[in-house]
């Protein structure tokens, strides 16, 4: 997995815990667990499907437009806070992340560590994180044949939302100096590969036992 392109970047000011050392600091007692981070888990997804929870129903609650539009928001803030900062740290080792030198310069890293990730706990993190903004993309396109304008506003920032943290963490998953579009065409591709192999890998339920012996054999 790519690094940081930028040499000599700052530490972040809020790091307690230096990136790449959190399982230095993992409670011994969770080893085995199918879950290593069920909590970090659990609001990985909960902000995700309760901003499009919410979207969704919430003309049963509140006849008000302003008061959906706020509570969304705050969801989608939470979300795109809590996966930028949290879930993609500690679930599949990545972050990625802006500075300014001294110069005034902006400059955009985007680091992987290498070491142990939860393969439940990937598989997870990438699902909420590509299929929320497919969710988001239709969204779309039901308010703008609908005209519903008011909507439209609302879907266009969840979308920025969360395309740019699938943006950021595909960037660090496949290297900040590589296209995005072959980065993206690369995942689906590896993930169709795996899926491949997992079922002709996998024994049919059905299957006898190679180790049976016939019946009257000795």
């Amino acid at each position: 997995m790519a690094s940081a392109t930028v040499r000599n970047v700052p530490l972040l000011d809020d790091d307690t815990i230096p990136f790449g050392e959190e399982d230095d600091m993992r409670d011994p007692s969770q080893a085995g667990q199918k879950y290593t981070h069920p909590y970090v888990t659990f609001f990985h997804l909960f902000f995700r499907g309760a901003s499009i929870v919410i979207y969704m129903f919430c003309g049963w609650f509140s006849d008000s437009f302003i008061t959906s539009f706020v509570f969304v928001v705050l969801f989608l803030s939470a979300d795109f806070w809590t996966v930028k900062n949290i879930s993609g740290r500690l679930l599949v080792g990545l972050r990625w992340w802006n500075y300014v030198d001294d110069d005034g310069k902006s400059h955009w890293v985007f680091e992987s560590k290498n070491g142990r990730v939860n393969k439940h706990e990937q598989r997870i993190f990438w699902l909420g994180l590509i299929l929320c903004p497919l969710f988001w993309g239709l969204f779309f396109l039901m308010a703008l044949f609908g005209l519903k304008f008011k909507w439209l506003l609302l879907v266009m920032i969840a979308i920025a939302l969360n395309a740019a943290n699938l943006y950021g963490y595909i960037k660090c998953n496949y290297g900040a100096g590589k296209d995005l579009n072959s980065a993206a065409t690369d995942f689906v591709k590896t993930q169709l590969f795996k899926n491949a192999v997992d079922m002709m890998t996998k024994p049919s339920a059905g299957a006898p036992p190679t180790n049976v012996r016939p019946t009257g054999v000795v």
